[in-house]
């Protein structure tokens, strides 16, 4: 078996806005493998600034890993702990090569176009103006849960925001999930979460930093709605670590995105321990291509949960790769007609 790796910089269509900045671009890595005449494609989806494994020997262990390649996707997975993100692309770029096709990773009903995912709508962060336009054109587009990230304008523009949606739809009609990325001050945080609370929100994803679990924890107990831990499971490693956590936070919800938790294998790990403590969950992508974003649409719906997911982020890039994925009336489809348009031979000669 032979390995290799490469970068490739997906480019915004329009300047995308987190709490964390403004982003035009977005890095990504493939590990490609090649064995008897067939290929498998991983991604290893990092994102600067967030991503645990934002280190500067990054490179230098996407090296090791396609060095070491004979090890395995198990023994590989193991040495990656503290690079989740490689940890993916191993477990995807495996599965791709044991595959008949290098792109249909977990054949199900929704591959075959039978059956597809409720996702939700993202609202970026932006101006008013911006932000608004985005609300009603997920809206028009038949979306029924919309996730709005906010902490970037003022916080009072941010509560007009929501009431407008709410004039227009009941909670019935529209679910609305927000997310801070811990933008809240630990000591006003409490009171925001009220003022919130008068647009009966499905959740708000990680209200406070990470690494504040006492008042996380006093948060989740507190809040009039029900309060989804992000950020806060980025970094959390073994199964014991894991427990803990939310043992000690109780959140009513966890957001898993595998490029940051570990892949299949970590994500599963998550939704077991959610499960057996009765905390709801949910999966995202991490801004990945269309490569790692069919490979983690492909397995959740095997997961068979009814909730929104989080995976509709393939529009986002000038340069993403054309595929079989289709959002239509807020849902997520695997049109199968459609053909990848991928081409290996490009990446070998880089």
């Amino acid at each position: 078996m032979k390995a290799s790796y490469y970068k490739y910089i997906l480019d915004f269509k329009r300047p995308s806005g987190t709490s964390r900045g403004v982003m035009n671009e977005k890095e990504t890595w493939f590990i490609i493998l090649e064995q008897d005449g067939k290929k498998g494609i991983g991604e290893c989806g990092i994102l600067r600034g967030l991503s645990i494994d934002d280190r500067p020997d990054y490179e230098e262990k996407l090296q090791w890993t396609c060095a070491n390649i004979q090890l395995g996707k198990d023994q590989l997975w193991e040495a990656l702990l503290e690079y989740p993100s490689i940890q993916f692309g191993v477990e995807m770029a495996f599965q791709s090569l044991a595959s008949e096709n290098p792109f249909l990773l977990f054949p199900s009903d929704f591959t075959n176009g039978k059956k597809s995912m409720v996702i939700n709508g993202l609202v970026w962060m932006g101006t008013e103006g911006f932000m608004k336009e985005q609300i009603e054109e997920k809206l028009a587009d038949g979306f029924t849960c919309i996730k709005l990230k906010i902490g970037a304008i003022d916080f009072d523009v941010e509560l007009q925001l929501l009431r407008f949606i709410r004039q227009h739809f009941s909670p019935e009609q529209v679910e609305i999930r927000v997310d801070a990325n811990g933008d809240f001050g630990l000591d006003i945080a409490l009171d925001k979460l009220k003022q919130l609370s008068e647009f009966e929100l499905h959740s708000i994803e990680q209200p406070i930093l990470k690494n504040n679990t006492d008042r996380m924890a006093e948060l989740c107990r507190r809040s009039p709605f029900p309060i989804a831990l992000d950020e806060e499971l980025i970094g959390v490693f073994t199964v014991a670590e894991k427990e803990d956590l939310l043992v000690k936070i109780k959140p009513q919800y966890i957001i898993l995105k595998p490029s940051f938790v570990g892949g299949f294998r970590g994500t599963q790990e998550w939704i077991s321990l959610a499960e057996k403590y009765k905390i709801g969950w949910w999966i995202t992508s991490a801004l990945e291509s269309n490569i790692g974003l069919n490979a983690i649409a492909q397995w959740t719906f095997l997961q068979h949960n009814l909730l929104p997911q989080g995976l509709g982020t393939g529009a986002l890039y000038t340069n993403n790769f054309d595929c079989p994925l289709a959002v239509s009336e807020g849902q997520l489809w695997y049109e199968k007609e459609v053909n990848w348009e991928f081409d290996f031979n490009e990446f070998s000669s880089l």
